[in-house]
């Protein structure tokens, strides 16, 4: 498999970053877990590397983390080894491919590629229905039945004494016609087909053959990040040679996002923002000669621009999750928990929509089972949203009253319920009300009415109203007033009948809900008919139209108070006057409403996934105690808001759970007394969930002295949103219970030294993370330490490559970097060849745990052995370095032919007089013809100081060089040869063939004769004709058998034997027979032709 090439060649190298890497073919059990290994050593890098895996050419497998594949990080401080894991949870079929591990780190990069098979289980199963049924994918207790693998299986018990032959699926597409590799990719499980075409042609392609119009062809491929620039380079032979280039087949034109440019040799293709259909193969060509190479674009990584809201609904109301991505088009997997979603047009209860960006999942109504966790995720990003649903429940937000009802009148019950798809049936004493022509029942929205027209005594009773589909029942009673009529005295003092039921609380008493009707219909007696005021207060009340107003009916009068506010509270009064007396009566309306909102919210403690809530009471109620609160929460930026309680929570502080750490939360808050809802609160300061991270890990002891201790550990495995902000170390005395805070600013790093201990006692350290969340729980050591010097003996840690030979060129930068141990500090001292070095050639640096020595430029003197003596007051260790600085060699001397014979010379030299302080390793022999004075190389490594130049040509005079060679290389200059070497001829001769000169003579003939014309008069003509001969023959043209001389009307003319005769203007004189004469020496030939000349004829004339 072709390695990618990096956008821009030469930026990146090509280094062995692996220490260990998986294995190049792995053959794993279907239905088994396979685990891929790469360790990568960050010791020369400067930044931390960057892993990907990738199956085929470019698909990234980090997009396909889940359920089954994972991938898993480690990395050990103690030898600096980054460790990667991918693990391939029960293998299936479609996982067989090509891998590749990319690790790349600033500008090193380094890959590695694997081969994965995938083998069926060998075994004997035994019959188990619900095992065939189960998918081959599935769990122990999930997965949907698969009833093809059930007939699968069946069909394999028909014949089980055959065995299909393994089949061979390279030679299967070896053999194939094109047009069969998608049938066979698709039988055989083939996921990567378009890799496995590549490898096959590999295979299958003969040996490359020498490009001559190529010095340097395209890379194998190319790979670029969707949107990046790229450009493709190679070298032709020729740099005036036009090149074409190719995409696909078919050839690319210059353009804006096509650049063509040709630099000497060199020619380049530059390809503008990259989009995937620049995804192709690509071609160069040179006359008959091409170059190929293939251009992969990899996508770049799709993230989430907007998270998803949670939602808290109740049984039935829709649901819509909704997300924004970065890429308009991109692929976004649904899941519910762990299963992924699907659109099923069964049963469309999810639905699907993408709008640009936008990306919604639909759910139309919502059920108890579909309580849980959402998630989307996408190839660069993942968010989730939480569903809560709650039972329906149906609230009464209207009762049916009692009514009293006089014949042949209407009686009308109605109630009002919170849900307007609820519909339900009337009783009347336990039996069910049909609608008939005087029973009507009607349900419009949330109301719903019973209508009695014209009614009789028997319609008197009790009337149930009892909604479908729940527990409960309204019920009111339906009185029949008789009318008596009775013989009254004229005069009859006024009476006020005022009905102390309905809206009265207590006698007196009306309650009306803010922005409600009141009608209050007063029965009045008396004879005459008495007069009626209302008063508010000392205030009559005498307008018969607007808001609040008084009407007038016979034996009644009405008191109504249209859209009730606050202001309308108060005592009110009537009273009724006739000439017989006098009646009054007092009336307090009491205005109630929703309260006020609550004030304050705001948060006052958060943990990982919950916060605490307060706020303060609603400055007014309403008029109406305050039953409770209902709370609301939406993610910062997000319009969407969800219920937290469904049940009127009583207290003012509320605890927020099942929140998402690093998430920013608004909360709002609804106060509920018996009138209703109040409008929401202003919004809390947005508050974020976040938690302590976990202890330290690994707290160890990484030095001990008389007064200090170094202490080191690891980052908490858990850090969580927020963050990380330093540690906080604390030491106390064996048996103690003061701890003694260490360092007065936090501690970014993991390790720090505590000072001033007191020596000989036991002491026990622990470390403190700390975040704004807080503190987190201390990491402490097993023992206590005891603080005393603990001495070690000196030892040096000399590197492998140091234990031989140190050879480097001259000029080069010399770096040696020597660890050591020991304590208290040693002392190290640098010695060359037995004496102190000096410091103007060679730098050193010590420091607690190594020494270096600094060289920067290398010279010859520097050559020598150097020693280092590591000291603690009378102990010590030594090491020793052996360096060679080495150079380019002289040139040989005395270079001589010493001998010539046939077609081969002698040579002899003897070794230069410096050899660069390096073994001379060979020379190198070059001849040159005296003629043209090019060299060309006889034998290279020759180590011997002689050698015989064969295969001379005769004749020529040849001189000779001779470079030495070393470990640097050739000697800058050569040894000419102080003689020439002559190949002298032989006595051959040359003997010429005889030339017989061909005859050429032709007598005269015409290959193509003249043909007769007509022509019009007055428009110029010619006639052609063409003849062979040889000599040259003499041509004369004749009209009517005479001669045509120097007349200026006629021009002749002979081209390479083509006769033509041009007429200028002719007349009908000029008609006639006109013939060509040629004659030769050998002969003569003659043709002729008639030429008739017509008078033009005006149309209009005729």
């Amino acid at each position: 498999m072709p390695e990618p090439v990096p956008a821009e060649p030469g930026n990146t190298e090509l280094t062995g970053l692996f220490v260990e890497k998986p294995p190049d073919n792995v053959v794993a059990v279907a239905g088994t877990d396979a685990i891929f290994i790469a360790k990568v050593d960050s010791t020369n890098l400067t930044r931390k590397p960057t892993m990907k895996w990738l199956k085929g050419k470019w698909m990234d497998l980090g997009s396909k983390a889940g359920k089954h594949m994972q991938f898993k990080e480690t990395y050990d401080r103690n030898t600096k080894i980054y460790t990667y894991e991918m693990k391939i949870i029960k293998v299936v079929p479609g996982d067989a491919g090509g891998y590749r591990c990319e690790v790349t780190a600033k500008d090193k990069c380094d890959s590695s590629t694997f081969e994965i098979s995938v083998e069926a289980v060998h075994q004997e199963e035994q019959t188990d229905i619900l095992s065939a049924f189960k998918r081959a994918d599935a769990g122990e207790d999930e997965g949907d039945l698969d009833f093809s693998a059930l007939l699968k299986a069946a069909k394999k018990k028909k014949r089980p004494e055959k065995e299909e032959p393994q089949i061979d699926v390279w030679e299967l597409l070896k053999n194939a016609h094109p047009s069969e590799y998608e049938k066979i990719a698709f039988e055989y499980g083939i996921t990567d087909l378009r890799g496995m075409l590549k490898r096959l042609k590999k295979m299958t392609a003969p040996e490359p053959k020498h490009s001559e119009a190529f010095l340097k062809k395209l890379d194998s491929c190319y790979s670029v990040e969707k949107g990046k620039k790229i450009v493709l380079t190679c070298e032709v032979v020729d740099p005036n040679v036009q090149v074409k280039w190719l995409k696909n087949g078919q050839e690319i034109k210059p353009s804006a996002k096509y650049i063509m440019e040709a630099n000497g040799n060199v020619r380049t293709l530059t390809i503008n923002k990259t989009t995937l259909a620049d995804d192709a193969a690509y071609e160069c060509v040179v006359g008959e000669d091409k170059c190929f190479t293939e251009v992969f674009v990899k996508e770049p990584p799709v993230t989430i621009t907007k998270l998803m809201d949670d939602y808290h609904v109740v049984v039935g109301e829709r649901v819509e999750f909704e997300i924004e991505v970065s890429e308009e088009g991109a692929h976004v997997m649904w899941y519910f928990e762990d299963v992924e979603l699907h659109k099923d047009h069964e049963n469309p209860k999810y639905r699907f929509k993408k709008d640009g960006k936008k990306h919604t999942l639909i759910i139309m109504e919502a059920t108890l089972d579909d309580i849980g966790m959402y998630h989307a995720w996408t190839n660069g990003g993942h968010t989730k949203g939480e569903l809560e649903v709650e039972e329906k429940e149906l609230e009464v937000l209207q009762d049916i009253a009692d009514l009293t009802v006089r014949a042949q009148d209407q009686a009308m019950f109605k109630c009002e319920v919170s849900d307007d798809k609820v519909t339900g049936k009337w009783f009347k004493d336990g039996v069910e009300v049909l609608p008939s022509d005087r029973i009507k029942m009607s349900h419009i929205g949330r109301f719903h009415r019973l209508t009695i027209d014209d009614v009789k005594p028997e319609d008197a009773g009790d009337y149930t109203f009892v909604p479908d589909g729940y527990a409960l029942s309204l019920s009111a009673k339906l009185n029949f007033l008789e009318i008596k009529i009775d013989y009254v005295p004229r005069q009859e003092p006024p009476k006020i009948h005022l009905d102390t039921s309905g809206n009265m609380v207590s006698q007196n008493t009306i309650i009306v809900v803010a922005g409600n009707k009141l009608r209050l219909d007063v029965e009045i007696t008396g004879e005459p008919a008495p007069t009626v005021v209302w008063s508010k207060g000392d205030q009559p009340i005498t307008d018969s139209e607007g808001r609040v107003r008084v009407e007038a009916r016979k034996d009644l009068s009405c008191f109504v108070i249209e859209g009730a506010e606050r202001d309308d509270e108060g005592n009110y009064s009537i009273c009724v006057t006739n000439p017989s007396g006098e009646d009054k009566a007092m009336l307090f309306v009491k205005i109630v409403d929703v309260p006020d909102p609550p004030e304050n919210v705001k948060c006052t403690a958060v943990g990982e996934d919950c916060a605490t809530i307060v706020w303060e009471p609603p400055k007014f109620d309403g008029g109406a105690p305050i039953k409770g609160y209902l709370m609301e929460r939406k993610k910062k930026g997000s319009s969407r808001w969800t219920k937290l309680n469904f049940d009127v929570y009583e207290s003012t502080t509320y605890e927020a759970k099942r929140m998402i750490e690093g998430v920013l939360y608004e909360m709002r808050v609804f106060a509920v007394n018996s009138i209703g809802l109040s409008q929401p609160s202003l919004n809390s300061k947005p508050f974020m969930p976040i938690a302590p991270t976990s202890e330290p890990t690994r707290l160890t002891v990484h030095d001990v002295t008389d007064s200090t201790c170094s202490l080191k550990w690891l980052p908490p495995e858990r850090i969580g949103a927020g963050g990380l902000d330093g540690y906080i170390i604390e030491y106390c005395k064996e048996g103690g219970t003061e701890w003694v805070v260490a360092n007065k600013d936090l501690c970014e790093r993991q390790g720090y030294v505590v000072h001033d201990l007191p020596v000989g006692e036991k002491i026990n350290f622990r470390v403190v993370a700390v975040n704004i969340a807080g503190k987190s729980l201390p990491a402490t050591l097993a023992q206590p330490v005891t603080i005393r010097e603990i001495v070690e003996h000196p030892k040096i840690r000399l590197p492998r490559e140091l234990r031989t030979k140190y050879i480097r060129k001259v000029g080069e930068k010399i770096n040696l970097t020597i660890p050591f141990q020991g304590k208290p500090r040693p002392v190290a001292t640098w010695y060359k060849d037995g004496q102190p070095i000096d410091p103007k050639m060679v730098n050193v640096r010590n420091s607690n745990v190594d020494t270096i020595l600094f060289i920067r430029s290398a010279e010859r003197e520097h050559s020598g052995t150097y020693e280092l003596v590591l000291q603690i007051e009378n102990m010590e260790d030594r090491a020793t370095v052996n360096i060679r600085i080495i150079e380019r060699p002289g040139p040989p001397l005395k270079v001589r032919v010493t001998d010539v014979w046939g077609f081969n010379a002698a040579l002899e030299w003897e070794p230069p007089r410096d050899d660069g302080n390096s073994e001379i390793t060979g020379y190198t022999i070059q001849k040159a013809d005296m003629k043209t004075k090019e060299w060309f190389t006889v034998y290279e490594h020759n180590r011997r100081t002689n050698c015989t130049a064969s295969d001379l040509i005769m004749g020529n005079e040849y001189m000779f060089r001779v470079y030495s060679e070393n470990l640097c290389g050739l000697s800058e200059e050569p040894c000419m040869s102080k003689n020439t070497a002559k190949i002298s001829k032989t006595g051959l001769e040359l003997k010429a063939n005889p030339y017989k000169e061909k005859d050429m003579s032709c007598v005269p003939k015409f290959t193509q004769p003249l043909l007769d014309r007509s022509v019009v008069a007055g428009y110029s003509t010619a006639i052609s004709c063409s003849v062979k001969g040889y000599p040259k023959p003499k041509i004369t043209w004749m009209k009517n058998k005479m001669i045509i001389g120097e007349d200026p009307k006629f021009l002749m003319q002979n081209n390479q034997g083509v006769l033509t005769l041009n007429i200028r203007k002719p007349s009908t004189f000029d008609g006639g027979k006109y013939s060509c004469l040629a004659v030769n020496e050998l002969g003569q030939d003659e043709v002729e032709c008639k030429l008739d000349v017509r008078v033009a004829v005006d149309p209009e004339k005729k």
